[in-house]
């Protein structure tokens, strides 16, 4: 119980040490990494979405139904939105769009939902996200846009759900919120509209559907509870009931330089093993880097570590210390080659589509230029001419592999982390099939699982201990490569798309886009550099992992 500290359905799906420094008073000046482009791409993304789905419901919608929404916008306070949420409650609104529902101060709840629909008895969540949903198969409840109650839906013989428990979690924070209002219907049940747009997909949420036989609403409770319980901690000063400690979402945290020097401090063994693996080497008393590094790897400890053999922990350990960014994992280091070798890496912008391909051709002649070109478009996406450079460098990959191999010689492609690039060669020949040039998905997927695409990633992991990361523009200066561009990162190069094609008003940008083209050019040279020095007799100077 709390009337200081009120939370909305975000805290449920965060990290705790997170909630903790969000209700600090004394972090009010504490450095926040940049944000992250991509990351408002997709949230702008995200309200677009919600922005079509409210327009379709609200056409859809029966004859003599009531559809009201609550304005919104950083001029219009909180308060307002409540009173307009509660006018439209108790006038017994059909459909209220963008409610903010009344704070629930005993509970420590704020917090609203994309859409309150009105059924017998009360009213029930529904949710509008841009993710998939459901999958093909059979089981899921779902009904259609032009009535979107629960009583309108009827298991469905062409989707099954898709496991999206934030999504669940939200729905049961708002739930708790109607019923402290006095609105909640007897069922425990949301709705969520999807990337699809096309059902609503109805959760029961108090089906025991999570691990443990558990419900969303237990897991919610528990959740929210423990939630409240650090924000309220972090509010009053007591002592915090969360520490740092290196997971998955810190890399895209504004509270990572917080963290990290909290990390670095303390030496936290997080640092080197993550998430779960981290808790239980603190659980035997393996709390610091150091103490990791002292361990015997074939002594039996009395756990399992989940994410890497304990073997490879303590030689991460070991080149931490020695400020190694990478050691020999095997003795031997071999990378797959061929007579004819093209380097590829693709641009994309978020989830809006793959601007750019380029790829580098080196080895054998075979009657094609040497060296690099990229194959590009520079309308904004999404854009129909994203499918037409795809063509244009498939067409020539293509090409490439037909002379290679009419000459009796050997061919292979590379990439550096083949999760990218695959999804965007298969996503790019299903949404611009029939386009002039674009292959058959099949033919795509033929060649990613062929023995002629080669991730070097894979290479790198299989051969490599990295202490600082597996990241490319972390591992090819240690083959002998730098950037031109000092600021060449990832996040950067969203920065750069905007100007490049002048998304937020202004003209284009064709400084930028030399600057994206230069980008990616050195990025295939990385993999090339990186590749040829994993071939060399060279890398028999990155010291072994079993001589540390």
């Amino acid at each position: 119980m709390t009337d200081s500290v009120l939370l909305d359905a975000r805290v449920v799906s965060r990290c705790r040490r997170r909630v903790h420094l969000e209700h600090d008073p004394a972090m009010t000046d504490a450095p926040m990494a940049a944000p992250d482009p991509a990351a408002e791409q997709r949230i702008a993304d995200a309200t677009a979405h919600r922005r079509v789905v409210a327009d379709t419901l609200a056409s859809l919608r029966r004859a003599g139904t009531t559809w009201t929404e609550i304005e919104k916008g950083p001029e219009i306070r909180g308060s307002d939105r409540e009173h307009a949420t509660i006018a439209a409650l108790r006038a017994g609104a059909d459909f209220i769009w963008a409610p903010r529902l009344p704070q629930d101060r005993e509970g420590g709840r704020r917090g609203g939902i994309d859409l309150l629909v009105r059924v017998d008895g009360g009213y029930v969540p529904l949710l509008v996200v841009r993710h998939k949903v459901s999958d093909p198969g059979a089981g899921a409840r779902t009904s259609p846009l032009n009535d979107p109650r629960p009583s309108a839906a009827t298991e469905d013989d062409q989707r099954k759900v898709r496991p999206q428990p934030r999504d669940q979690l939200r729905l049961a924070h708002t739930r708790r919120m109607l019923q402290t209002a006095g609105y909640a219907v007897r069922e425990a049940i949301g709705g969520v509209i999807g990337l699809d747009a096309d059902v609503v997909v109805w959760h029961d949420l108090d089906a025991p559907t999570w691990p443990g036989g558990r419900s969303a609403m237990q897991e919610y409770d528990a959740r929210f509870a423990d939630r409240l319980a650090v924000a309220t901690a972090a509010v009053t000063g007591a002592e915090p009931l969360a520490a740092p400690s290196r997971i998955v979402e810190c890399r895209g945290c504004p509270w990572w330089p917080t963290c990290e020097a909290a990390l670095l401090a303390t030496r936290d063994v997080s640092l080197v093993v993550r998430g779960e693996d981290a808790g239980l080497l603190r659980d035997i008393g393996v709390s610091t880097v150091d103490k990791l590094a002292s361990i015997d790897p074939h002594d039996d400890l009395g756990v399992q570590l989940v994410g890497m053999p304990l073997t490879d922990a303590v030689g991460l350990a070991r080149a931490w210390l020695a400020d190694l960014t990478l050691v020999r994992r095997t003795e031997v280091i071999s990378v797959p080659r061929a007579d004819v070798e093209v380097d590829v890496d693709m641009e994309s912008f978020g989830d809006s589509g793959a601007y750019m391909w380029g790829a580098l051709l080196s080895g054998a002649d075979i009657g094609e230029p040497l060296g690099y070109r990229a194959f590009a478009t520079w309308d904004p996406l999404p854009t129909t001419d994203e499918g037409r450079s795809f063509a244009e460098f498939w067409q020539w990959l293509t090409a490439v592999r037909v002379r290679a191999s009419a000459r009796g010689l050997t061919f292979r492609a590379y990439c550096y982390n083949e999760l990218a690039e695959n999804r965007w060669l298969l996503s790019s020949a299903k949404r611009f099939a029939g386009m002039p040039g674009v292959p058959p998905i099949g033919h795509v997927r033929a060649f990613i699982e062929s023995d002629s695409w080669v991730d070097l990633f894979d290479c790198v992991r299989t051969h490599f201990l990295c202490s600082h990361g597996k990241g490319l523009k972390t591992i090819a200066p240690a083959a002998g490569f730098s950037w031109r561009d000092p600021q060449a990162s990832g996040e950067n190069s969203m920065r750069w798309y905007r100007d490049a094609v002048g998304m937020d008003g202004e003209a284009p940008n064709a400084t930028q886009r030399q600057r994206l083209l230069e980008y990616n050019e050195d990025d295939v040279l990385a993999t090339m550099t990186l590749r040829r020095w994993m071939s060399s007799p060279a890398v028999a100077d990155v010291p072994y992992v079993g001589d540390l």
